[in-house]
Protein backbone atom coordinates (compact mmCIF):
# COMPACT_ATOMS: atom_id res chain seq x y z
CA UNK A 1 0.00 0.00 0.00
CA UNK A 2 1.60 3.11 -1.07
CA UNK A 3 2.00 6.79 1.05
CA UNK A 4 0.20 8.36 -2.29
CA UNK A 5 -3.27 6.17 -1.69
CA UNK A 6 -2.93 6.38 2.17
CA UNK A 7 -2.54 10.68 1.65
CA UNK A 8 -5.80 10.05 -1.10
CA UNK A 9 -7.99 8.20 1.27
CA UNK A 10 -6.94 10.83 4.68
CA UNK A 11 -7.95 13.81 1.85
CA UNK A 12 -11.28 11.71 1.13
CA UNK A 13 -11.92 11.05 4.74
CA UNK A 14 -11.57 14.86 5.54
CA UNK A 15 -13.26 16.47 2.69
CA UNK A 16 -15.79 13.62 1.51
CA UNK A 17 -16.74 11.67 4.97
CA UNK A 18 -20.03 13.56 5.25
CA UNK A 19 -21.31 14.04 2.41
CA UNK A 20 -20.62 9.99 1.46
CA UNK A 21 -23.04 8.81 3.91
CA UNK A 22 -25.58 11.59 3.72
CA UNK A 23 -26.17 10.41 0.02
CA UNK A 24 -26.27 6.71 1.51
CA UNK A 25 -28.50 6.83 3.56
CA UNK A 26 -31.32 8.49 1.10
CA UNK A 27 -31.24 4.44 0.02
CA UNK A 28 -31.09 2.82 3.51
CA UNK A 29 -33.30 5.11 5.65
CA UNK A 30 -30.76 3.70 8.41
CA UNK A 31 -27.91 6.13 9.69
CA UNK A 32 -25.91 3.17 11.14
CA UNK A 33 -26.48 1.28 7.60
CA UNK A 34 -25.02 4.58 5.93
CA UNK A 35 -22.09 4.59 8.10
CA UNK A 36 -20.93 1.02 8.14
CA UNK A 37 -21.27 0.96 4.25
CA UNK A 38 -19.44 4.38 4.19
CA UNK A 39 -16.58 2.75 6.51
CA UNK A 40 -16.42 -0.43 4.02
CA UNK A 41 -15.95 2.22 1.16
CA UNK A 42 -12.76 3.69 2.41
CA UNK A 43 -11.49 0.52 3.80
CA UNK A 44 -11.92 -0.78 0.00
CA UNK A 45 -10.72 2.07 -1.09
CA UNK A 46 -7.38 1.79 0.50
CA UNK A 47 -6.88 -2.01 -1.51
CA UNK A 48 -8.44 -1.07 -4.81
CA UNK A 49 -6.55 2.29 -5.25
CA UNK A 50 -3.14 0.55 -4.77
CA UNK A 51 -3.85 -2.08 -7.66
CA UNK A 52 -5.80 0.43 -10.35
CA UNK A 53 -4.92 3.92 -9.10
CA UNK A 54 -6.37 6.80 -7.15
CA UNK A 55 -9.30 8.04 -8.91
CA UNK A 56 -10.55 11.60 -10.45
CA UNK A 57 -13.11 12.02 -8.65
CA UNK A 58 -12.63 9.87 -5.40
CA UNK A 59 -15.60 10.80 -3.44
CA UNK A 60 -17.88 9.78 -6.38
CA UNK A 61 -15.68 6.50 -6.66
CA UNK A 62 -16.39 6.65 -2.23
CA UNK A 63 -20.44 6.75 -2.38
CA UNK A 64 -20.73 4.38 -5.49
CA UNK A 65 -19.12 1.76 -3.48
CA UNK A 66 -21.03 2.98 -0.16
CA UNK A 67 -24.38 2.59 -2.05
CA UNK A 68 -23.42 -0.67 -4.17
CA UNK A 69 -23.01 -2.29 -0.28
CA UNK A 70 -26.17 -0.91 1.13
CA UNK A 71 -28.05 -2.08 -2.07
CA UNK A 72 -26.17 -5.90 -1.13
CA UNK A 73 -27.01 -5.88 2.15
CA UNK A 74 -30.81 -4.63 1.75
CA UNK A 75 -31.41 -7.35 -0.53
CA UNK A 76 -30.04 -9.92 1.51
CA UNK A 77 -32.29 -8.43 4.76
CA UNK A 78 -35.49 -8.40 1.98
CA UNK A 79 -34.34 -12.31 1.67
CA UNK A 80 -34.15 -12.88 5.43
CA UNK A 81 -37.59 -11.48 6.43
CA UNK A 82 -39.65 -13.38 3.20
CA UNK A 83 -37.77 -16.49 4.99
CA UNK A 84 -37.81 -15.62 8.58
CA UNK A 85 -41.48 -16.35 9.34
CA UNK A 86 -40.50 -19.77 7.61
CA UNK A 87 -37.51 -20.49 10.17
CA UNK A 88 -38.08 -19.18 13.66
CA UNK A 89 -42.07 -19.07 14.06
CA UNK A 90 -41.33 -18.76 17.99
CA UNK A 91 -38.46 -15.90 17.76
CA UNK A 92 -40.77 -13.34 18.23
CA UNK A 93 -41.73 -13.79 21.73
CA UNK A 94 -39.26 -12.72 24.27
CA UNK A 95 -38.20 -14.87 26.64
CA UNK A 96 -36.47 -13.61 30.31
CA UNK A 97 -33.19 -13.28 29.31
CA UNK A 98 -34.31 -10.07 26.75
CA UNK A 99 -33.66 -7.00 27.71
CA UNK A 100 -36.08 -3.93 27.07
CA UNK A 101 -34.09 -1.82 24.59
CA UNK A 102 -33.54 -5.81 22.71
CA UNK A 103 -37.03 -6.10 22.84
CA UNK A 104 -37.98 -2.60 21.19
CA UNK A 105 -35.57 -2.75 18.51
CA UNK A 106 -37.42 -6.21 17.59
CA UNK A 107 -40.59 -4.94 17.55
CA UNK A 108 -39.67 -2.24 15.61
CA UNK A 109 -38.06 -4.59 13.20
CA UNK A 110 -41.08 -6.85 12.98
CA UNK A 111 -43.34 -3.54 12.67
CA UNK A 112 -40.55 -3.12 9.45
CA UNK A 113 -40.48 0.79 10.73
CA UNK A 114 -37.35 2.14 9.37
CA UNK A 115 -34.65 4.57 10.79
CA UNK A 116 -35.27 8.43 8.58
CA UNK A 117 -33.51 11.20 8.42
CA UNK A 118 -35.86 13.94 10.11
CA UNK A 119 -37.82 16.31 7.88
CA UNK A 120 -36.04 19.69 7.28
CA UNK A 121 -39.04 21.18 9.46
CA UNK A 122 -38.26 18.90 12.39
CA UNK A 123 -34.74 19.77 11.58
CA UNK A 124 -35.25 23.57 11.52
CA UNK A 125 -36.87 23.19 14.88
CA UNK A 126 -33.62 21.64 16.33
CA UNK A 127 -31.10 23.31 14.28
CA UNK A 128 -29.88 26.11 16.94
CA UNK A 129 -29.23 23.48 19.30
CA UNK A 130 -27.53 21.14 16.89
CA UNK A 131 -25.20 23.77 15.83
CA UNK A 132 -23.81 24.92 19.42
CA UNK A 133 -23.05 20.96 20.22
CA UNK A 134 -20.75 21.24 16.71
CA UNK A 135 -19.52 24.20 17.48
CA UNK A 136 -18.37 23.16 21.03
CA UNK A 137 -17.04 20.18 19.42
CA UNK A 138 -15.09 21.83 17.31
CA UNK A 139 -13.61 24.10 19.98
CA UNK A 140 -12.96 21.40 22.05
CA UNK A 141 -11.46 19.70 19.12
CA UNK A 142 -9.38 22.81 17.93
CA UNK A 143 -7.38 23.40 20.97
CA UNK A 144 -7.56 20.82 23.65
CA UNK A 145 -8.78 21.33 27.45
CA UNK A 146 -5.77 19.18 28.59
CA UNK A 147 -3.58 16.83 27.53
CA UNK A 148 -0.24 15.99 25.87
CA UNK A 149 -1.64 17.27 21.98
CA UNK A 150 -2.70 20.70 21.22
CA UNK A 151 -5.81 19.81 18.99
CA UNK A 152 -7.73 16.30 19.62
CA UNK A 153 -8.50 15.46 15.12
CA UNK A 154 -10.82 13.53 15.68
CA UNK A 155 -13.27 16.12 17.68
CA UNK A 156 -12.08 18.32 14.78
CA UNK A 157 -13.23 15.64 11.70
CA UNK A 158 -16.30 15.07 13.32
CA UNK A 159 -17.60 18.26 14.10
CA UNK A 160 -16.81 19.03 10.40
CA UNK A 161 -18.54 16.22 9.18
CA UNK A 162 -21.51 17.12 10.85
CA UNK A 163 -21.28 20.49 9.66
CA UNK A 164 -21.38 19.05 5.84
CA UNK A 165 -24.10 16.74 6.77
CA UNK A 166 -26.13 19.53 8.69
CA UNK A 167 -25.67 21.58 5.01
CA UNK A 168 -26.32 18.86 2.71
CA UNK A 169 -29.90 18.12 4.60
CA UNK A 170 -30.35 21.82 4.40
CA UNK A 171 -28.45 23.71 2.23
CA UNK A 172 -30.47 26.55 2.23
CA UNK A 173 -30.40 27.95 6.26
CA UNK A 174 -27.81 30.04 5.94
CA UNK A 175 -26.60 29.73 9.51
CA UNK A 176 -25.42 26.10 9.28
CA UNK A 177 -23.76 27.73 5.92
CA UNK A 178 -21.94 30.16 8.36
CA UNK A 179 -20.96 27.47 10.88
CA UNK A 180 -19.55 25.64 8.26
CA UNK A 181 -17.84 28.52 6.61
CA UNK A 182 -16.38 29.22 10.14
CA UNK A 183 -15.19 25.41 11.10
CA UNK A 184 -13.48 25.16 7.56
CA UNK A 185 -11.53 28.60 7.81
CA UNK A 186 -10.42 27.60 10.88
CA UNK A 187 -9.26 24.26 10.10
CA UNK A 188 -7.33 25.40 7.07
CA UNK A 189 -4.54 26.64 9.25
CA UNK A 190 -4.49 23.16 11.19
CA UNK A 191 -0.95 22.14 9.79
CA UNK A 192 0.71 25.33 10.32
CA UNK A 193 -0.15 25.35 14.22
CA UNK A 194 2.81 23.91 15.49
CA UNK A 195 6.75 23.45 14.34
CA UNK A 196 8.76 20.27 13.65
CA UNK A 197 9.70 20.28 16.94
CA UNK A 198 6.20 20.19 17.84
CA UNK A 199 5.90 24.02 19.43
CA UNK A 200 2.98 25.70 19.53
CA UNK A 201 2.86 28.69 16.33
CA UNK A 202 1.00 31.56 17.12
CA UNK A 203 -0.91 32.78 13.62
CA UNK A 204 2.08 35.65 13.07
CA UNK A 205 4.54 33.04 12.85
CA UNK A 206 2.82 30.26 10.68
CA UNK A 207 3.68 29.59 6.87
CA UNK A 208 0.89 31.00 5.46
CA UNK A 209 1.81 29.30 1.91
CA UNK A 210 0.99 25.75 3.90
CA UNK A 211 -2.19 27.15 4.68
CA UNK A 212 -5.11 24.98 2.62
CA UNK A 213 -6.32 27.57 0.09
CA UNK A 214 -9.09 24.88 -1.14
CA UNK A 215 -10.57 25.01 2.35
CA UNK A 216 -10.28 28.79 2.43
CA UNK A 217 -12.13 29.05 -1.07
CA UNK A 218 -14.66 27.05 0.00
CA UNK A 219 -14.70 28.56 3.84
CA UNK A 220 -15.32 32.07 1.74
CA UNK A 221 -17.57 31.01 -1.02
CA UNK A 222 -20.30 29.88 2.46
CA UNK A 223 -20.08 32.82 3.69
CA UNK A 224 -21.10 35.02 1.03
CA UNK A 225 -23.58 32.47 0.52
CA UNK A 226 -24.75 32.81 3.79
CA UNK A 227 -24.76 36.78 4.35
CA UNK A 228 -26.70 37.10 0.62
CA UNK A 229 -29.66 34.99 2.20
CA UNK A 230 -29.85 36.70 5.46
CA UNK A 231 -28.57 39.55 7.80
CA UNK A 232 -25.45 38.18 9.70
CA UNK A 233 -25.67 36.28 12.81
CA UNK A 234 -23.34 35.23 15.20
CA UNK A 235 -21.35 32.34 13.25
CA UNK A 236 -21.55 34.39 9.86
CA UNK A 237 -19.51 37.07 11.91
CA UNK A 238 -17.29 34.67 13.84
CA UNK A 239 -16.38 32.97 9.72
CA UNK A 240 -15.80 36.44 8.67
CA UNK A 241 -13.02 37.15 11.29
CA UNK A 242 -11.76 33.77 10.16
CA UNK A 243 -11.60 35.19 6.38
CA UNK A 244 -10.06 38.06 7.01
CA UNK A 245 -7.42 35.90 9.00
CA UNK A 246 -7.07 34.24 6.21
CA UNK A 247 -7.53 36.03 3.27
CA UNK A 248 -4.47 38.65 4.57
CA UNK A 249 -1.30 37.56 2.65
CA UNK A 250 1.12 38.13 5.53
CA UNK A 251 0.79 38.79 9.69
CA UNK A 252 1.19 42.38 8.68
CA UNK A 253 -1.43 43.05 6.07
CA UNK A 254 -4.05 41.76 8.32
CA UNK A 255 -7.49 44.12 8.61
CA UNK A 256 -6.98 44.45 12.52
CA UNK A 257 -9.71 47.60 12.01
CA UNK A 258 -12.11 45.05 9.73
CA UNK A 259 -11.09 42.61 12.97
CA UNK A 260 -12.31 44.94 15.62
CA UNK A 261 -15.54 46.36 14.00
CA UNK A 262 -17.12 42.74 13.60
CA UNK A 263 -15.79 41.65 16.98
CA UNK A 264 -18.10 45.14 18.46
CA UNK A 265 -21.12 43.73 15.61
CA UNK A 266 -20.84 40.22 17.29
CA UNK A 267 -21.11 41.65 20.77
CA UNK A 268 -24.41 43.42 19.79
CA UNK A 269 -25.28 39.83 18.24
CA UNK A 270 -24.19 37.50 20.83
CA UNK A 271 -22.88 39.47 24.13
CA UNK A 272 -19.64 37.17 25.90
CA UNK A 273 -16.72 37.93 28.10
CA UNK A 274 -14.87 35.86 25.55
CA UNK A 275 -15.79 38.17 22.83
CA UNK A 276 -14.91 41.37 24.47
CA UNK A 277 -11.48 39.55 25.77
CA UNK A 278 -11.16 38.55 21.77
CA UNK A 279 -12.35 42.15 20.71
CA UNK A 280 -9.78 43.53 23.21
CA UNK A 281 -6.75 41.87 21.93
CA UNK A 282 -7.52 42.91 18.67
CA UNK A 283 -7.07 46.79 19.62
CA UNK A 284 -3.91 45.81 20.80
CA UNK A 285 -3.26 44.33 17.80
CA UNK A 286 -4.79 47.57 15.73
CA UNK A 287 -3.52 50.31 18.51
CA UNK A 288 -0.44 48.66 20.47
CA UNK A 289 0.14 46.96 23.72
CA UNK A 290 -0.63 49.88 25.37
CA UNK A 291 -4.26 50.33 23.94
CA UNK A 292 -4.74 46.31 24.57
CA UNK A 293 -3.61 46.33 27.95
CA UNK A 294 -6.28 49.16 28.29
CA UNK A 295 -8.97 47.69 27.16
CA UNK A 296 -8.14 43.95 29.19
CA UNK A 297 -7.87 46.12 32.32
CA UNK A 298 -12.21 45.92 32.83
CA UNK A 299 -12.37 42.20 32.01
CA UNK A 300 -10.63 41.46 35.31
CA UNK A 301 -13.21 42.23 37.75
CA UNK A 302 -15.47 39.64 35.72
CA UNK A 303 -16.10 36.52 37.18
CA UNK A 304 -16.84 34.64 34.13
CA UNK A 305 -13.30 34.98 33.18
CA UNK A 306 -11.36 34.94 36.54
CA UNK A 307 -10.27 30.80 35.38
CA UNK A 308 -9.91 32.04 31.87
CA UNK A 309 -6.05 31.22 31.21
CA UNK A 310 -6.45 33.35 27.79
CA UNK A 311 -6.89 36.77 29.54
CA UNK A 312 -3.83 35.88 31.49
CA UNK A 313 -1.83 34.88 28.95
CA UNK A 314 -2.97 37.90 26.99
CA UNK A 315 -2.11 40.57 29.33
CA UNK A 316 0.99 38.85 30.20
CA UNK A 317 1.86 39.41 26.52
CA UNK A 318 0.67 43.39 26.26
CA UNK A 319 3.19 43.56 29.06
CA UNK A 320 5.90 41.98 27.83
CA UNK A 321 6.22 43.89 24.63
CA UNK A 322 5.88 47.17 27.10
CA UNK A 323 8.91 45.41 29.20
CA UNK A 324 6.71 45.82 32.28
CA UNK A 325 8.54 42.53 33.13
CA UNK A 326 7.59 41.96 36.95
CA UNK A 327 4.08 42.39 36.12
CA UNK A 328 4.29 39.86 32.58
CA UNK A 329 6.40 37.20 35.04
CA UNK A 330 3.39 37.39 37.46
CA UNK A 331 0.42 36.93 34.43
CA UNK A 332 2.88 34.18 32.50
CA UNK A 333 2.70 32.26 36.20
CA UNK A 334 -1.52 33.05 36.39
CA UNK A 335 -1.98 31.70 33.15
CA UNK A 336 0.23 28.67 33.63
CA UNK A 337 -1.65 27.74 36.79
CA UNK A 338 -4.86 28.08 34.56
CA UNK A 339 -3.99 26.06 31.44
CA UNK A 340 -3.95 22.15 31.04
CA UNK A 341 -3.00 21.78 27.86
CA UNK A 342 0.87 20.40 27.42
CA UNK A 343 1.70 22.60 24.14
CA UNK A 344 0.19 25.70 25.14
CA UNK A 345 1.65 25.61 28.81
CA UNK A 346 4.92 24.40 27.06
CA UNK A 347 4.96 28.18 24.68
CA UNK A 348 3.68 29.77 28.22
CA UNK A 349 6.92 28.63 30.15
CA UNK A 350 9.30 29.45 27.46
CA UNK A 351 7.61 33.03 27.25
CA UNK A 352 7.89 33.02 30.88
CA UNK A 353 11.81 32.30 30.91
CA UNK A 354 12.51 35.21 28.75
CA UNK A 355 10.65 37.48 30.75
CA UNK A 356 12.00 36.61 33.61
CA UNK A 357 15.85 36.85 32.46
CA UNK A 358 14.85 40.82 32.14
CA UNK A 359 14.45 40.57 36.41
CA UNK A 360 16.77 42.21 38.85
CA UNK A 361 18.43 39.14 40.52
Amino acid sequence: MSAEVVAAVAQAHRRDWARVPATTVHLTRDLDLAEECTQDAYAQALQTWTQTGIPDRPGAWLTTIARNRARDVLRRESVLRRALPLLVSAASVPGPEDDLITRAKKKILAARIPYRVPSPDHLAERVSAVLEVVHLIFATGHTAPAGAHLARRDLVDNAISLARMLHLLMPNDAEISALLALVLLIDARADTRLSASGQLLLLSQQDRTRWDTGLIGEGVGLLTDALRRRPPTRYAVEAAIAAVRAEAPTWQDTDWPEIVALYGVLLRLWPSPVVELNRAVAIGLRDGPRAGLDALTPLLADPALATYGYLSAARADFLRQLHQWTQAAEAYEEALALTGNDVERAFLTGRLGEVQAHLPN
